[in-house]
């Protein structure tokens, strides 16, 4: 046991100063962990009179990190490498109060959990977070009552774009109105999109930190994110925002997004162009792909960087090595589908179709509802294509059946086969499947057809 608790805090010594965390003055900087301070513990007894009184016991804590100005900041509690990092929980609290520390690190050189005394659990890590960002950090302190108190109405978002609108002319002559709230691009929350904010209230009264919303494409999940993310910064709740996207051309939309809604209150920013300067953003926009570029989210991002994170289109930038992107951070997190994925639905472990022991673990970890809290399979807030429909907001799609001879060649099981000749004149067969046609075959005519067709 000795040789694992040593080899254990050898890796957990690298690990912080990996962080950024010193052992020793350097570069004129003092050093921030203090190695095994003797701390005393008070506890409550009863005395033989049945009345409670203080006693007093000793104790070492593993490693004591230090803030800026040299007072104790987090307690890490490390645990040799083949006990479970939680098993110290309760010691590393009562060390915590003893020094007046909000948070705590639990390791034992393999797995680490951060642990905020003030907001809940312990959350997983894979990497300690920085002392710049955990002083960041710091500042939200989590008033989930107020989240939850805070009126949302439909003018929510308004009232940032523009918010003396009211008192203006253009909004007070009503036959005006309807062109000064285009002029001004105002956007007012639909029904639906209160009720998405309300039901995430509710979960988060009853202690959730998790949520999902699964609404239809056109329902307006940007506007309704956009009325979140103003529900947690003004309510302090959160001091910075990560909105996930999976792909480029979104990544550019919902930065324009935000700026017309919130950028008299909230800056916004796309990662890559600002690598340097993004810790100045409130909102921070980017692909996981990004991110996930030679594990740039670990090397460049502390696991306390953000406070609430957004997955826009979950069911997608969440899965495979997405999904380390999204569970790095520490913080509420919010899911955004039109069509989640149920992996459990009608699974039966003890009956499993493959052979892989594994089955139920994979699909626990592809499965949208379980990864935001809705183990129930039944999402935070739903409002699908026929609510859309039946309020009047959407259409149901119509259905044209397009294929040509060569489509339907293509899709089968053979391929689309053409036969010519060669320069030589010899004759040559070539087989298209689906993937290589559009790469391969190109016909001006359909082409201009699909821009000529008006839309409906």
């Amino acid at each position: 046991m000795a040789n694992n608790e040593a080899t254990a805090r050898i890796k957990i010594n690298k690990i912080l100063e990996a962080a950024g965390w010193r052992f020793f003055e350097e570069g004129g900087q003092p050093a921030n962990i203090c190695l095994e301070p003797n701390v005393q513990l008070g506890s409550s007894d009863l005395d033989e009179f049945g009345e409670n009184f203080e006693k007093t016991k000793k104790g070492f804590i593993d490693f004591l990190l230090l803030n800026d100005r040299g007072f104790p900041f987090i307690v890490l509690e490390a645990k040799a490498g083949g006990i479970h990092p939680l098993f110290g929980k309760e010691q590393a609290r009562d060390y915590a109060k003893s020094q007046n520390c909000r948070f705590v690190i639990l390791s034992n050189g393999d797995l680490h959990y951060f642990w905020d005394l003030e907001r809940g659990n312990p959350y997983a890590i894979t990497n300690f977070p920085t002392p710049n960002s955990v002083m960041g950090y710091q500042k939200t302190v989590p008033e989930p009552q107020r989240l939850v108190d805070e009126d949302i109405a439909d003018n929510y978002v308004v009232l940032t774009q523009l918010p003396d609108y009211e008192d203006q002319a253009g909004w007070k002559n009503e036959v005006e109105r309807p062109s000064f709230i285009e002029k001004n691009k105002l956007r007012f929350l639909r029904h639906y999109q209160k009720n998405a904010i309300k039901a995430l209230q509710g979960a988060v009264s009853e202690g959730k930190e998790r949520f999902l919303f699964q609404m239809a494409t056109g329902t307006g999940k940007t506007l309704t994110s956009a009325a979140v993310i103003k529900l947690f910064l003004r309510s302090g709740n959160a001091q910075r925002v990560l909105f996930l996207v999976d792909r480029l051309e979104l990544e550019d939309q919902a930065k324009k997004e935000f700026n017309l809604l919130l950028k008299n209150d909230h800056k916004t920013l796309i990662y890559k162009e600002n690598r340097d300067d993004w810790r100045g953003a409130d909102i921070v926009v980017t692909t996981v792909q990004s991110l996930l570029v030679n594990n740039k989210y670990r090397d460049c991002f502390s696991p306390t960087d953000f406070d609430l994170v957004i997955s826009d289109e979950a069911h997608r930038s969440i899965g495979g090595n997405s999904r380390a992107v999204f569970e790095y951070f520490i913080g509420y997190k919010l899911g955004l589908t039109a069509t989640p994925r149920d992996y459990l639905k009608q699974f039966d472990k003890t009956k499993p179709t493959t052979k892989d022991p594994r089955e139920y673990e994979r699909r626990m970890m592809l499965d949208t509802y379980r990864i935001f809290g809705c183990a129930d399979s039944l999402p935070t807030f739903s409002y699908g294509l026929n609510d859309g429909v039946n309020d009047g907001f959407l259409i149901h799609p119509t259905v044209v059946d397009a294929r040509s001879e060569v489509t339907t060649q293509l899709l089968s099981k053979d391929g689309f086969i053409v036969e010519f000749k060669d320069d030589d004149g010899d004759d040559r067969k070539e087989t298209f499947k689906q993937r290589q046609f559009e790469k391969r075959f190109f016909a001006e005519g359909t082409n201009q057809l699909f821009f000529d067709t008006p839309r409906r």
